[in-house]
């Protein structure tokens, strides 16, 4: 058995030592908010932050993480009000969202040892593949992140998660049998 402390909280996996963190993470503990995406480390959907590190869940086995303290998206702000997520938000850099988590916790373990990087920092650490093409906006928002993080700048809150079901439909109004019918 593997002991963990995952997002704050004491684990223990009962899984195969060679099981991938990432498997131990979606499957047991039911964090799906880290991604499958490649399986080979290439891509880092799975990015999790492990002993203040960015790393590549998909990567690293149960046994050789023994011990260590993870963070997944879940853990680094319940109510997505983490500096990096604020800014992601903020300059409208997700997409599709996939590769969003990885992303987010490598630039917040970037930020943790270097509060102030530039964009060849930020280019070589984050080394995410993300197919919607955010790059552009994603190193000004990285940027904005270690902003706030220094209180060199305020970023507006984030929405709350999900659509008000009033806003997610409108109601037509029923067709009147005695009009024509519209083609």
């Amino acid at each position: 058995m593997t002991r963990l402390t995952v997002n704050n909280e004491a684990v223990e996996y009962r899984m195969a030592p060679d099981t991938p963190l990432l498997w131990a993470l979606r499957d047991a503990s039911n964090l799906t908010g880290t991604k499958y995406g490649c399986g080979t480390g290439s891509c880092g959907a799975c990015t999790v932050d492990v002993d203040g590190r960015a790393v590549r869940s998909c990567q690293l086995t149960l046994k050789a993480a023994e011990g260590a303290f993870v963070t997944t998206i879940e853990g680094l702000s319940r109510d997505r009000g983490h500096p990096v997520q604020l800014a992601l938000i903020a300059d409208n850099v997700p997409q599709c969202g996939y590769c969003i988590p990885g992303i987010t916790m490598a630039a917040a373990a970037l930020l943790k040892h270097d509060p102030a990087p530039g964009e060849a920092a930020i280019r070589a650490t984050i080394t995410n593949i993300c197919r919607c093409g955010i790059y552009p906006r994603l190193v000004e928002a990285i940027q904005k992140a270690g902003r706030a993080m220094r209180g060199d700048e305020r970023l507006p809150a984030a929405p709350r998660p999900g659509i008000d079901p009033v806003d997610a439909a409108r109601r037509v109004p029923a067709l009147d049998p005695a009009q024509p019918s519209r083609p």
